[in-house]
């Protein structure tokens, strides 16, 4: 998975706090990246409908529905895409006792297991919302922290 799903997440969640929309600048600083890095994972978020983008000097980005109804796993398949993160090559028939076709009906058991683990990895993600991740903003980085994020992301860029 890459680093820009950690980063299109926190972003989701920073935008749970505030009515107005944030521009990208504003979240870059925030989370103290490269804006255009996090234009990237913005413009991902964007294509796959999350977030839209509001233009004007009172720009930015909003998200695009409530945030109980975006999970942890529309982010990922926003940022990274939808394959498996696993992708059998079957390495049982290469080489010098490479097994014919045939003999390989079904996958090995490395690729069932890699299969299960992405199924229960997916079914896990879809389990957690935007709005489950908000909730533990508190007991995560203290109270008040997504107030403190709030009031910072609506204040004039200094």
């Amino acid at each position: 998975m890459s680093g820009g799903v950690e980063w299109a997440l926190h972003c989701c969640v920073v935008l749970t706090s505030v009515e107005e929309p944030v521009p990208a600048a504003r979240l870059a600083q925030l989370h103290d990246v490269s804006p255009s890095y996090l234009a990237k994972q913005l413009q991902a978020l964007s294509r796959a409908d999350l977030v839209r983008s509001v233009q004007g000097k009172a720009g930015g980005y909003v998200l695009t529905r409530s945030p109980a109804q975006i999970t942890v796993l529309d982010v990922v398949e926003a940022v990274d895409g939808p394959g498996p993160a696993f992708v059998c090559t079957e390495i049982r028939q290469r080489g010098p006792l490479a097994a014919p076709p045939e003999s390989c009906p079904a996958p090995c058991a490395i690729s069932r297991a890699m299969a299960g683990a992405e199924t229960a990895w997916r079914d896990a993600l879809r389990s957690v919302s935007v709005a489950d991740l908000a909730r533990n903003v508190s007991s995560d980085s203290g109270p008040g922290a997504l107030k403190a994020v709030s009031t910072w992301l609506s204040t004039a860029e200094g």
